[in-house]
């Protein structure tokens, strides 16, 4: 049986370059692959910013609650001092 060819068909799923064609489109996938990371990165650097505010802000709004006190009293600071630097140090770290 004899099949027609129109000679239309010519879509085989590759395209023919050059080498500079090539090493152009190596070096964009490559600047691609490092957006990605970059970005990633970014959004990890955002979240822990985001963290260390989030746990800063409280203490620092206490400190202002009551401003014509001359004095804090504070009697367990270092260990809420040395709690609040392991969280945060679990932020930094994370």
């Amino acid at each position: 049986m004899e099949h027609e060819f129109s000679g239309e068909f010519n879509d085989f799923g590759f395209t023919v370059v050059d080498e500079k064609d090539l090493e152009a489109y190596q070096q964009a996938e490559e600047l691609s692959t490092t957006i990605v990371k970059a970005s990633a990165a970014a959004k990890a650097t955002e979240k822990k910013i985001d963290d260390l505010y989030n746990a800063i802000q409280p203490l620092l709004n206490n400190l202002k609650l009551n401003p014509s006190k001359e004095y804090i009293l504070w009697p367990d600071r270092k260990q809420k001092v040395e709690e609040f630097e392991a969280y945060l140090k679990k932020i930094y770290n994370s």
